[in-house]
């Protein structure tokens, strides 16, 4: 059991706090599914190869299968042709001869390397090498097995499937894969300012974007939303509904985390005996979040929860760099960070010394390298701001200037 610390504390202890708590999760349940519904899922048992693949040495081009120790000797008859999903059917190689090769087709026995198509001359049923061309023993040829061996892993159990590894278990003969089952998250948006999106909002009220922002953002990282009625900023109301999302493994519950009169999250979620293992953290935006865990009671396990800022732009940071990492560990991946990389300043900055920022930004990459610059915002309210990024630069708190060229730290979203 780890130890509560329910203060305010710095971004990478509370980083460090969350994977520590995803490292020591169980695995969940598991269920068979047909392999195009497996993407974002993870592997509960390893795929392994049913075949040597490549299953035959195969060529890698269009062109000619010689040996390779007569190419540029002068001419080469060509023999015949073989095409993907034919095999040679006459015999092996012969000397001074070529046999015309597609890409995917068997190499034909005798035969150690193929030519590029353009890299011959063609003429009267023979090829001859086009200026000094040369070939090597094994050139454009994939041996049979040098992918896998029959039998072989190809993919290890804990692998989140996306498009590569479905690709690959298609390629193994599978319909269908073991994977986890997605964790339950029960979404609860507070605040007496809040209407759904279908009303019409009145003159001091708003609509509720973080629910939905936050039920897409959960689906992405593994898990399966279930949105909550918003909650008000009255203490019995909000239990309530606090209560009604407990048989899901995670609640996020997002505004009245603050210190204002009417921000009520903390203080209901300690009368249903919560522990605390920090109630905010050194950033900008997002301090206030706060991350616990309800005991097991009435029959009903315990529960991880993050209160998250009201504010959207917060909601969604504090959403990528704390509950996406405990939501993939949920859904039966390993704990690992948040998607840091690291980018180019295009613009200098000027950083706020003593918290970590963690502000929208917006990525651009050549051949060369990857550049970033700070998107123009009006602070964490700005969801039009948000959406015009495609990442957040992350700014160390010790730092108070950047400079154009610096390399930092960013937040892949």
């Amino acid at each position: 059991m780890r130890k509560a610390t329910a203060g305010v504390v710095g971004f990478e202890e509370a980083l460090e706090m969350v994977l520590g708590h995803a490292a020591d999760l169980t695995a969940p349940t598991t269920e068979i599914l047909p392999l195009l519904a497996c993407s974002d899922r993870v592997l509960t048992e390893a795929v392994q190869a049913d075949r040597d693949q490549p299953p035959f040495d195969r060529s890698t081009r269009d062109g000619f299968a010689v040996l390779a120790s007569e190419f540029g000797n002068g001419a080469l008859k060509i023999a015949g042709e073989v095409r993907a999903g034919e095999q040679w059917l006459g015999s092996a190689l012969q000397t001074g001869a070529a046999i015309e090769i597609m890409t995917g087709a068997p190499i034909p026995e005798g035969a150690d390397a193929v030519v590029m198509v353009e890299h011959v001359e063609r003429l009267d049923g023979e090829i001859r090498r086009m200026g000094d061309r040369t070939v090597r023993s094994g050139e454009n040829i994939v041996p049979r097995g040098s992918e896998a061996r029959m039998g072989e892993a190809v993919l290890t159990a804990g692998t989140l499937i996306e498009g590569a590894e479905i690709a690959l278990a298609a390629a193994c003969g599978l319909s269908d894969l073991k994977v986890f089952r997605k964790p339950r998250v029960a979404i609860v948006a507070t605040g007496d300012e809040l209407v759904e999106i279908d009303a019409k909002p009145g003159p001091q009220q708003i609509r509720n974007s973080n629910s939905y922002g936050l039920a897409a953002l959960v689906a992405r990282a593994g898990g399966d939303a279930v949105r909550l009625p918003i909650a008000p900023d009255r203490r019995p109301e909000l239990e309530a509904i606090i209560r009604s999302g407990r048989r899901c493994e995670l609640m996020l519950l997002s505004g009245g985390v603050s210190m204002g009169a009417y921000d009520l999250v903390e203080e209901v979620l300690k009368t249903l005996g919560a522990e605390f293992f920090f109630t905010g953290v050194k950033m900008q935006p997002g301090k206030p979040v706060v991350f616990g865990r309800l005991p097991a009671s009435e029959g009903l396990p315990a529960q991880f929860f993050f209160g998250l800022p009201g504010n959207p732009v917060s909601t969604q940071v504090t959403f990528h760099c704390f509950v996406e990492p405990l939501l993939r560990a949920m859904s039966g991946a390993a704990a690992l960070s948040p998607k840091f990389a690291q980018a180019t300043l295009a613009a200098d900055v000027i950083s706020k010394p003593g918290l970590t920022q963690v502000l929208p930004a917006r990525l651009t990459s050549n051949l060369e390298r990857p550049k970033v610059n700070l998107v123009s915002w009006q602070g964490s309210g700005d969801l039009a701001a948000n959406a015009r990024a495609n990442c957040y630069a992350v700014l160390p708190e010790e730092k108070e200037r950047f400079a154009a060229g610096d390399v930092i730290t960013i937040l892949l979203r």
